[in-house]
């Protein structure tokens, strides 16, 4: 398919995601933090997926969005070590939005993060194997 890339991910739930003005101060972080990030908008579930070559940066992303007070914020995977497909960089310069969680779903699979996602949001039973 294409190659592996060991990089840092996180993954946030919400309950939605629909404030233009917070979406602005995520994408500001994810670029002074030199992260890439992929957000599920426009109504709830509200998913934000970012991945980086630093854990630091990772979670000093993470801790950006929480201070922004999401309600029902969760960091559903804290920043940690993971093998990623390399499909190409999020569009956008590293921020993309999508509407649907099905589109959310099929980014994940292109990155070959299907099963992990799913685990993260509650879909699938953390006992099945990660592939």
């Amino acid at each position: 398919m294409g190659q592996s890339t060991n990089i840092f991910t996180a993954l946030i739930r919400t309950h939605h995601i629909t404030s233009r003005k917070k979406l602005a101060r995520v994408k500001k972080a994810a670029v002074l933090h030199h992260v890439n990030v992929l957000i599920r908008s426009s109504g709830s579930p509200g998913i934000m997926y970012a991945e980086g070559a630093d854990e630091a940066a990772v979670s000093s992303w993470v801790s950006t969005v929480q201070a922004l007070r999401y309600k029902d914020f969760r960091c559903a995977w804290k920043p940690a070590a993971n093998q990623i497909r390399s499909p190409g960089q999020i569009r956008d310069g590293g921020f993309e939005e999508v509407t649907s969680v099905a589109e959310f779903s099929g980014k994940m699979e292109q990155r070959g993060l299907g099963n992990w996602w799913r685990i993260g949001m509650g879909y699938k039973c953390s006992g099945s194997k990660l592939a």
